[in-house]
Formats: structure tokens, sequence, C-alpha cells
């Protein structure tokens, strides 16, 4: 066993089986809170107090494990170790490993980390231990390493209890802040300078949340106690090498996952509330909504019921999705790409699924425009849903063509499709420099009187100098971006997988970078006069309701979404429930109140 210069074993790798795995009682709100018991294979190092484990089910999608301390352990008879685990669900990561069950497999790596300091015994004096919320579970599995009756345990929960069953303080002391266990409020209602001093203790332990442990770090080094305090930050590995986790001491920064997560409070440094994050002001906190928010949005002159639309190229024409969900609830349906012609699209295999989105050459297959003007466009007019018509084209006068058409119907938006990556012709060529794209806005802006939203490649190097001419030209409103050119090779027979080599990136993958390039184009927007800004609408990765609200915090005023349906048909309708309830939460009555919140 390879163990540090302080004799402490290294994390090991290790495959455990999921022993039991439950909902804890009396946790608040109901199985918010997680009992994990995992059996580690035999000759395993058994955890001590205060260390974590890096945990990752076998098959889970979340690229990192998750940091989770150690509750409970207990070496069985054939040399195995059995490792409790109490788990806040907080995301996809922590619900992933909630949801396994008695025979599952998760992978491991640990024990990570420091221990407590056991307390000197010789004193004759008791210790102090603190646990705020999920932080209760760490200091209990230390507490059950005492003596019984040589510790008091403060333990401070929102609402209820739990994690407190093994417990033999010489006093429990539980707090709430609603009430509903113990002492009515949070951890100061209890635990006071005076409470210190008088409960003459050696020394103080805790782990919670962070204003807690300042407060308790504040309160102990007032009454000149020891202070031991178990930290937590974001990590990747666990073992001290990637320096994602370091918090600020008085030492310079540490690495929450090696150099702790115990830490002596008096080297801590607790800055005072954060009031701004990269130079942009943190929002204030709103009183929650007692009726739902108004979720629509105004683009162009057109009203939307909602912000959140079904991205072209993969919702067909709207009517193909009818017997799954309803449809009616979006707020805006763009239709498959459309050519004056009608086009076949691209031969040889057209999608390949990536570790983290979707690759696609269809090479824009439509009926073409005539054939969508007398079938498809009135089915689509009969829906809730605003029509948008994505118009596409090989040349110049295609568009133009295409445009008039268009015109002469009942449409009420144009997205002109400059951005296409799968077409030998057309498509994304117009949208790489300003004078292509200047030209063909131009020539379509000429056409038609319509709203005129410019879809953009994300693959030109001028970007938001293309979509400052487009709204030069005549471009009443933004989409960006399309999808990222890739290349994918079949290596057992070492050729290109798509016949044209190249093909559309999109899906979860591109979401930061898309947030960035609409980020950028606000940025760039809004160094016009008012009267010539255009509302932009996001497109990228989007699969969940926060993504949808990353874009507008970003500066969006409405969201496309597309390879999220394939894998999940409904993601749209729980992207507008889940932003309802979002806005309703954080007291936002519509859109425009956090909309481009980070631009400064």
């Amino acid at each position: 066993m390879f163990t540090d210069c302080k004799g402490i074993p290294y994390p090991v790798f290790a495959e455990g089986k999921v022993s039991f795995c439950d909902a804890v009682k009396n946790a608040v709100p109901e199985n918010s809170v997680y009992e994990l018991r995992v059996k580690i294979p035999s000759g395993s190092q058994e955890p001590a107090a205060g260390q974590f484990y890096m945990l990752h089910p076998v098959h889970s999608e979340n690229l990192l494990g998750r940091p989770v301390s150690v509750y409970y352990s207990e070496k069985k008879s054939d040399g195995s170790v059995e490792v409790y685990f109490l788990i806040l669900v907080k995301g996809s990561g922590t619900k992933n490993i909630c949801d396994l069950r008695e025979g599952d497999k998760i992978n491991l790596l640990g024990p990570c980390g420091n221990r407590f300091c056991l307390p000197d015994s010789s004193s004759g004096k008791k210790v102090c231990i603190v646990g705020g919320g999920i932080g209760v579970a760490p200091v209990a599995g230390f507490a059950e390493t005492l003596a019984e009756k040589s510790y008091d345990f403060y333990a401070s929960f929102k609402s209820g209890s739990y994690g407190l069953e093994n417990i033999k303080a010489d006093k429990l002391i539980i707090t709430t802040d609603d009430g509903s266990c113990g002492i009515h409020g949070m951890l100061p209602a209890a635990l006071t300078e005076d409470a210190l001093k008088n409960g003459n203790y050696s020394a103080v332990y805790a782990c919670g949340p962070l204003p807690m442990l300042k407060y308790v770090k504040e309160v102990s080094e007032k009454c000149g106690i020891q202070c031991w305090l178990s930290m937590e930050a974001h990590m990747a590995c666990g073992v001290g090498v990637c320096l994602g986790c370091t918090i600020d001491t008085t030492e310079g920064k540490k690495r929450c996952c090696k150099d702790g997560p115990v830490f002596d409070s008096k080297i801590l440094k607790f800055e005072g509330p954060v009031q701004k994050v990269a130079g942009i002001k943190v929002q204030p906190r709103r009183e929650p909504l007692t009726k739902d928010p108004d979720l629509s949005v105004n683009i162009a002159g057109v009203r939307f019921e909602n912000p959140v639309i079904a991205c072209s190229g993969t919702f067909g024409f709207g009517v193909e999705y009818e017997s799954v969900f309803d449809v009616d609830r979006l707020g805006g349906i763009a239709s498959k790409g459309l050519t004056l012609e009608p086009r076949q699209g691209n031969d040889g295999i057209r999608v390949l699924e990536t570790s983290a989105g979707l690759m696609n050459s269809i090479g824009l297959q439509n009926p073409g425009i005539p054939h969508f003007i007398e079938h498809e466009l009135p089915l689509m007019l009969k829906k809730k849903p605003v029509t948008i018509a994505n118009l596409s084209g090989s040349f110049l006068e295609t568009y133009v063509e295409g445009a008039k058409l268009l015109e002469k119907t009942a449409v009420p938006m144009i997205e002109l499709n400059i951005s296409c990556p799968n077409v030998s012709a057309g498509g994304a060529a117009f949208g790489m420099t300003c004078s292509a794209a200047k030209d063909v806005v131009r020539a379509v802006r000429a056409v038609t009187k319509k709203p005129l939203i410019v879809k953009l490649t994300p693959q030109s190097l001028e970007l938001n100098k293309v979509a400052l001419a487009c709204i030069e030209e005549g471009a009443d409103g933004i989409s960006l971006c399309n999808s990222f050119q890739g290349i994918a090779i079949d290596i057992e027979r070492g050729v290109p997988v798509f016949d044209k080599l190249k093909a559309g990136l999109g899906g979860p993958a591109i979401r930061p970078i898309a947030v960035r390039l609409v980020y950028e184009l606000v940025q760039a927007i809004n160094t016009l006069p008012q009267e010539k800004r255009v509302p932009v609408i996001a497109i990228g990765g989007i699969a969940k309701w926060e993504d949808a609200v990353e874009f507008i915090m970003a500066g969006a005023d409405a969201v496309e979404v597309g390879t999220a349906t394939f894998a999940n048909p409904p993601a749209m309708i729980e992207i507008i429930d889940g932003l309802k309830a979002f806005m309703k939460r954080k007291g936002y009555e519509n859109i425009s109140q956090f909309k481009g919140i980070i631009q400064g």
C-alpha cells in the first residue's frame, strides 16, 4: 500500500457494489437526501473520519465523479469494507448516484483527503461538533470515533433533521430555520460565544455551508478555542493534480482535496459578501412570485407566447410531433431548411452520435418552397406557435426568388439561413464574410417586408462584423449559432464517416462555446444606437431549462432547441415548464428582468 510522508494511504481506484440506496427519512424536502452504502473489495483501505471518495456510477453519462464525504464505514469479516454516504441531490451527478439500486456497480477513487485530528483526551474536556445540513454526515462519522458523551453535538437544518441516529453526545442540540425540530432558528440561535465558553471545550469541529463555517470560525477564535473546519470545493480529480479545488488561506491557495478537506480555521480566509463576479454585479434577491410569470417575448414585432422555438432541421414542419406532445405549447416552429427547388440531400451516412452531441450531414433535403407553400405551410399556420420559414439557397438568385414566393404568403417571419455547413454551394458560404452576407441580406430585404432573422455560422472568422453588416442591410434579428464543422473517421475502414468529409456538430458539447458567441454578439449589438439594436435568438446545445436561462442571461431574447428533441422528445415542454418555475421562484415577472444580466 502506497502512503505519503505522513503515513496516510494514497487513494486507490476500485469498483464497488451498491448494497443499499434509499431516501433518508425526515429530510426536507422529501427525497432530497439519500443514504448510499457501497461494498468495496477485500483488501481495500478503510477510510478515516473526515475523508471522502470520488463516486462515479459505472453507467453514468456524467464526465466526472462527485466528491462525497464518508458518513460511516465498517470492515467486514471477508476483508471487504462497506462505506456509508449521505448524499444531497443537487444536480445530475448526485441524482445519478442516488438512482442506483442494490447490486449496481459504482467506481470509487479514495479514500481522499486528510482526516479530523483526534482531540487531546488528557485534557479531560469535551469537544464541540457542529454540522449544518448535509455537512452533518462527515462530523457525525467523526463523532462515532469518540467516546460516548465526550462531545456536544450541534446540528442545524433548514427543516427537519437527519443523520443523527448514531450520535451519542452529552448534549444534542438541533436547530431548524422553520422551527420544525428543536430550537427555532439557524445555528447562532444555539451556538453562541457564551455557549462555547460555558461548554469549556478543547476544540470545535464543523462541516456545513460556508456562511455557517465562517460563523463557527469567528466565535471559536473569539473564545480562543482550536477550530477545525471541513471545507468543500468543485473538483475534478480528488487527488491534488487538477488544482481546480483550491481555496484561499493565509498560506496561499490550498487544495481542498489534498491539503484538506479539514483545515485549521486560523489559516482560512472567508471574504465578505461577494458583490461582483468577473466585474458583474451579483443580482439582488427577489421575493418569489405569487402568480405565474409572463413568458412572452417580442421578436421583430412578432409576439411569441414563450421564448422556446423548435430549431430548423430538427422538427420537420411541426405536425410530425403532434402525437408525441402538445406542439401548441411551443413559442415558435422554424421550418425545415427550404430551397427554391426540391432537394434530395447528401448521400452516404447522414447522422453520427458523438459522446456529447450529434453530427449530421443531411444536405438540406426538402420539398422545395412551392411545395411548402401549397402543402406544409397551411398546416403550420393552423398551429398556435409562430411559424418561421427557414430560407436557404444555392445562389443569390435562388434566395431572392424564394423570398419573393414567401412574401406572398401569410408566414409571419423568415429565417434567412446563410449558415448551413452541409451543402456544396450557398449556405455557410454566404455567412463567412461581411461582403457576401451583405449581398444576400440586401437582396432578400429588397423583395420582402416580412421580419427577417438572419441565421449565422460560427465558422466565420469575423462573426460579429458579419452580424453588424447584416443588421446594416436590414436584418431584424440574428439567430446564432448553426452547427460547428467537424470530421469523423471510421477507424476500421480508414475512411471518413461522411461522404462530404466534414459535417455539422450540435448538442450539449457546443453549448458553452455557443453561450460565449451569443454573449459577444449581444455586446457588439449593444454598441449600436438603441434604435438600431435587434434581438438575438440563441442556438446551440440547449437541452434543459437551465441552458435556456443561461443563454437569456447572456443576452438572448429567445432560444431554438434542436438535437435535444431527438434525445428527449418532450424536452422543449420541460424547458418551458422549468423556465416558468425558475422565474416564479426567483421573482422574475417577465423575461426582460433577467435578459442580459451578465452584460454588466
